[in-house]
């Protein structure tokens, strides 16, 4: 597939093309971010492009060469992943890997390995890959994806090139979901709940999100904090377990982003679906306190994320929601 393909990437694609122009791809790359936002996408198009007999900088998508890595049969390609009965990459499946990197390509220039996940490396498995990503054999491309790179070891990341992955954005997954052929109202209900993974998009369950959404809604429309019961009784029903309640805290996001969008004037929202529901937040309150609302949302996000409890999480932020309306 060409680059024109990856979507929401544009500064990510630039470099690597530049980079293949002037011939200085690096010999090991580490791209970190959520599973489905197009690093996986992105490493097997650089590899294309690399092996590429067409063009300098992309992947033309006809050569054999490019056939091939479309169809998941190119002999110099080396994917890399947990057995399926295993949790972790063990260091015999890296030894074998080693070794084939150092025999001569088949068809390719040089050889490309893909390991996925990289943090699932156990330390034995990453301890014996380090000599391989300072001198890959043959001039071998290697390409570790992370969701995390702080959790592969330090002498691992500083031998490989950073590319960090942002998620992709509501408007981007909005786009790749219909072009999917998902119809409009459903990838507008998904999209905004996908943490920006074109993967969990797909996976989500459409009904149960509907049944949900609607009661943040009235969960929400509701919020008093002259009546008390109304925070701590939404608490109760809306959170669950550490998952469950980032999954409500993306949706209050995606909610609040788009009341702060009308308040400032745009007409442009992710949940068209539920538009008035949107502008009875949106005119409930300031801008500037819809603003100090949405901030307090991804504060929350990150203290969930770092294990706050989920009850007492939403217990302040809805304290915080129930408040001044100014």
């Amino acid at each position: 597939m060409p680059f024109a393909d990856i979507s929401g990437h544009d500064r990510i694609i630039e470099v690597l093309r530049r980079s293949l122009r002037g011939g200085k791809t690096a010999h090991s790359y580490l791209f970190e971010g959520v599973p489905g936002c197009g690093r996986k996408k992105t490493a097997l198009t650089l590899i294309q492009a690399l092996f590429c007999t067409v063009l300098p900088d992309d992947a033309c998508g006809a050569c054999p060469s490019c056939r091939k890595i479309d169809g998941g049969n190119h002999p110099d390609i080396h994917l890399i992943a947990p057995l399926p009965d295993k949790r972790d990459i063990s260091i015999e499946q890296l030894r074998e890997m080693q070794h084939d990197l150092s025999l001569r390509p088949y068809e390719a220039p040089r050889k490309a390995c893909i390991i996925d996940p990289a943090e699932r490396m156990s330390v034995s498995a990453a301890n014996s890959l380090l000599k391989t990503l300072e001198e890959p054999p043959g001039n071998a491309l290697i390409i570790l994806l992370t969701e995390n790179a702080g959790l592969l070891l330090p002498t691992v990341r500083s031998r490989c090139q950073l590319i960090r992955f942002a998620p992709l954005s509501p408007e981007h997954m909005l786009s790749l979901l219909q072009l999917g052929g998902m119809g409009a109202d459903t990838a507008a209900l998904v999209a905004p709940m996908s943490g920006g993974s074109l993967q969990r998009a797909v996976e989500l369950d459409n009904e149960s999100l509907v049944a949900r959404r609607e009661a943040v809604l009235s969960r929400v429309s509701q919020l008093n904090i002259h009546q008390i019961s109304t925070v701590f009784d939404a608490a109760e029903e809306l959170s669950g377990n550490r998952d469950t309640t980032l999954e409500l805290l993306d949706m209050l996001l995606s909610f609040y982003r788009d009341a702060v969008h009308l308040g400032a004037g745009s007409g442009e929202i992710v949940n068209r679906s539920v538009r008035p529901a949107i502008e009875s937040i949106a005119t409930r309150r300031s801008l500037r306190r819809n603003l100090e609302l949405l901030e307090r949302i991804y504060e929350t996000k990150r203290d969930v994320q770092r294990n706050a409890n989920p009850k007492l999480a939403l217990d302040h932020l809805f304290m915080s929601m129930a408040g001044s309306s100014r």
